[in-house]
């Protein structure tokens, strides 16, 4: 079994490389949440620590995170709710819920079924919810595995795990089928293009 399917992002110390990509998507998160202090934040892929969802504690009322594996300190914490295992099998668990925004921060170029976690993702967002997408270009593809299968400066077992990549020329088309509208989609590359972030929004009722 790959450790892929048994261990979550940052279960293991991040190294400056990561941290540092996890920063900047902070920001880029931060720059797209809708407004308010009082949102519903789903995270699929949290992470071990779930990172970006908890540093959104001052905005949010109720946060849910899903992962393999989740920090025993994470279970304490007002506000936050996480699940263990895959997220698909997770979500169905949610299939009630509606959300304000989720993340779907690094993740997508995991999944065998893409369009198909898209898809659900957009079932769970409220009228004018707003899905974060982040997610590895085919520019920043050799740079990624250099860092990893070579220099060691980013965890092997995710790059071995990576199913595609994404340029808008791919992703766009994915959101499109997955039901969003074109006009409430938008793109960026950041990261020095090594990155493509995304945010589609849901219709407003």
């Amino acid at each position: 079994m790959s450790n892929r399917t048994t261990e979550s992002y940052g279960q293991k110390k991040l190294t400056l490389v990561d941290r540092l990509g996890v920063w900047l998507s902070q920001r880029g998160i931060r720059r797209e949440l809708p407004r308010g202090a009082d949102l519903e934040v789903l995270e699929p892929g949290c992470g071990y620590r779930a990172t970006q969802l908890v540093s959104l504690a001052g905005r949010i009322k109720r946060g849910i995170g899903i992962d393999f594996r989740i920090s025993p300190e994470l279970r304490s914490l007002d506000k936050f709710t996480f699940y263990e295992g895959a997220i698909e099998e997770t979500l169905l668990k949610l299939s009630n819920e509606r959300f304000d925004a989720i993340l779907l921060i690094s993740v997508l170029e995991h999944l065998h079924d893409p369009l198909g976690m898209l898809e659900a993702l957009r079932g769970l967002l409220k009228p004018s919810g707003v899905l974060l997408i982040n997610v590895p270009t085919w520019r920043g593809k050799g740079l990624l595995e250099l860092s990893a299968f070579r220099l060691g400066l980013s965890p092997k077992v995710e790059m071995d795990d990576h199913k595609m990549y994404y340029d808008k020329r791919d992703l766009w088309p994915l959101l499109v089928r997955a039901g969003f509208k074109p006009s409430l989609i938008k793109m960026r590359y950041h990261k020095f293009g090594l990155n493509l972030f995304a945010v589609a929004r849901q219709e407003n009722g």
